[in-house]
């Protein structure tokens, strides 16, 4: 299966267990990847037969931010549910990264990556 792929894409979002998660915010960024066949758009060169890539952009933006989740597992899940259903891709693996997580220790980022496909979770 052929893959786009949507590197640090950055958000601001309001995701998170403690209370001033959800009142303050704080930046994530999502690394996204979509399987699709490519081979018709790879012939045609026509947009219309391959998934926009700048309109899942904004999907993925739009879902992040709507809603307060508490738990980054259920907004990438709420990722990968709003991209399957919006756009002819066969599978999406959304790895959702938060840098700022409230842990007392010296990190990068914490996260959370999950697949999902038309055939089932996995």
């Amino acid at each position: 299966m052929d893959k786009i792929y949507i590197h640090g894409l950055r958000v601001f979002a309001y995701h998170g267990v403690n209370p001033e998660e959800k009142e303050k915010g704080q930046p994530f960024e999502l690394d996204v990847t979509l399987s699709a066949d490519l081979s018709r758009p790879g012939e045609t060169d026509d947009l219309r037969d391959t998934v926009n890539y700048s309109k899942v952009t904004k999907c993925v933006l739009r879902t992040m931010q709507t809603g307060k989740d508490d738990l980054i597992e259920r907004a990438a899940a709420r990722v990968a549910e709003a991209v399957l259903a919006q756009f002819p891709v066969q599978e999406v693996t959304v790895l959702l990264k938060k840098p700022r997580a409230p842990i007392a220790a010296d990190f990068d980022y914490v996260a959370v990556e999950i697949t999902r496909s038309r055939e089932g979770k996995r």
